[in-house]
């Protein structure tokens, strides 16, 4: 006898099995909750994600302490949005702030830089067995891409430690940009390359691929397959200048800063209107300041506040429907104890062992304004309803921290802020 298997849903599972040996409907009203679900709500119509390397003092950035001797003598300052306060390295934010959802919540367990990147990026710990997808490539293989030729995922100063697409499909990875204000790299056609030898040789690797995939019927071959297909797309398409950051005007190039931190969102900025999903910028700072903390911050947070701020504000300006924006390090930190003096050494707050200091409990987070961020995967989960595009969206900057252990098998935990 044949059979014919298929995938059915957790709650579909649920239902057969209880009407198969109980004869009654567990669940009456999951029809009406499945068609809630399917509703297209949505804010944004893509992700700018922003990732600081290291662990930055979540009291030192979008959680100040004020009047508290772990500030060790810097301010909070008042911000465009009635009621909260940041801290005094970012002025230029403080006035866009009323563009921000500031969620002062998520904590972590990890402690260990090259763990917490990883946890950042995909929600899950790290294991030695597998991979999983980043966050883009969840996103473009939830809500596929807007742009039929541009790469609904791309990554702008990355580094080698980047989950990419994990365990998903090759074409699913994140497009990487070394240099942006190089733009897309290697893809004009070589000198003396006419464009029939191009078409020529594209025609050839296509037609002994797909002998190959034939053959060898495995998901890697068909995505190698696939994404050769798109570059050769890109190359001849109009569509290519989007990475060219050099078409802004002068006086905007020198607002968003002439560094990679800067040209990198002046790009991601293009790619949005374009209709790219997901976009990462990875800030060149290292954020990791374990001593000299004042120094370090007076001479990062400068550029690193412009550009956040021009980004917002130029976002607001020029996108009717704004992207959803995320700002991120990979640990936090808080400073040693209560009578360390400005510019001590600071401890990732991830590696403490025992409770730190009643007034650190919190950690910084800006992100998606979901009330039970258990797990970076529920943040995910409401990214992709919230991009969905149908009504007014807004813009978002996530930073996270960790300030104490915990016990449960969940990486991620909401605490009220202090």
């Amino acid at each position: 006898m044949n059979s014919i298997l298929t995938d059915i849903g957790r709650r579909a599972f649920v239902e057969r099995f209880a009407k198969a040996f109980f004869g009654v409907s567990l669940l009456p009203a999951s029809a009406a909750v499945r068609a809630a679900e399917t509703k297209v709500g949505g804010k944004a119509k893509s992700v700018i994600f922003l990732y600081m390397r290291g662990g930055i003092s979540h009291i030192d950035t979008f959680d100040p302490k004020p009047g508290k001797p772990e500030m060790g003598g810097v301010r909070a300052i008042a911000t465009s949005a009635d009621g909260v306060q940041i801290s005094e390295w970012f002025p230029l934010m403080a006035k866009q702030m009323h563009h921000v959802a500031l969620v002062r919540s998520m904590t972590s367990t990890q402690g260990i830089h090259d763990r917490g990147n990883y946890l950042a990026h995909t929600s899950y710990f790290m294991t030695p067995t597998i991979t999983h997808p980043s966050l883009g490539s969840w996103v473009v293989k939830q809500i596929g891409s807007a742009n039929a030729v541009l790469p609904g995922n791309i990554l702008i100063n990355g580094s080698p430690q980047h989950p990419r697409s994990g365990y998903m499909p090759t074409q699913l990875a994140p497009l990487p940009i070394v240099d942006p204000g190089a733009g897309l790299q290697n893809a004009s056609l070589p000198p003396k390359t006419t464009e029939s030898d191009f078409a020529r040789r594209t025609g050839l690797a296509q037609a002994l691929g797909s002998r190959f995939i034939q053959q060898t019927p495995h998901r890697d071959a068909a995505a190698y397959l696939k994404v050769q297909q798109d570059a050769a797309a890109l190359m001849k398409s109009k569509e290519l200048k989007v990475f060219d950051i050099s078409l802004e005007d002068k006086e905007m190039q020198i607002a968003y800063g002439t560094h990679t931190f800067g040209k990198g969102c002046l790009l991601a900025r293009r790619l949005v209107e374009s209709g790219v999903r997901f976009i990462e910028v990875e800030d060149a700072h290292n954020w990791d300041t374990h001593n000299d903390q004042i120094k370090s911050m007076e001479n990062m947070t400068p550029s690193t506040d412009q550009t956040m701020a021009v980004l917002l504000e130029d976002l607001h300006q020029r996108c009717s429907r704004a992207p959803w924006s995320s700002w991120r390090p990979s640990l936090g930190a808080h400073r040693k104890s209560a009578t360390s003096p400005p510019g001590a050494g600071i401890t990732p707050a991830y590696l403490l062992g025992g409770s730190p200091v009643e007034e650190s409990k919190a950690a910084t987070s800006m992100a998606s304004p979901t009330r039970s961020a258990n797990t970076l995967r529920r943040s995910l989960s409401r990214c992709l309803t919230l991009m969905r595009p149908s009504r007014k969206p807004w813009v978002s900057i996530s930073n996270t921290s960790s300030t104490r252990p915990r016990e449960g098998p969940s990486p991620w935990q909401t605490k009220a802020s202090q």
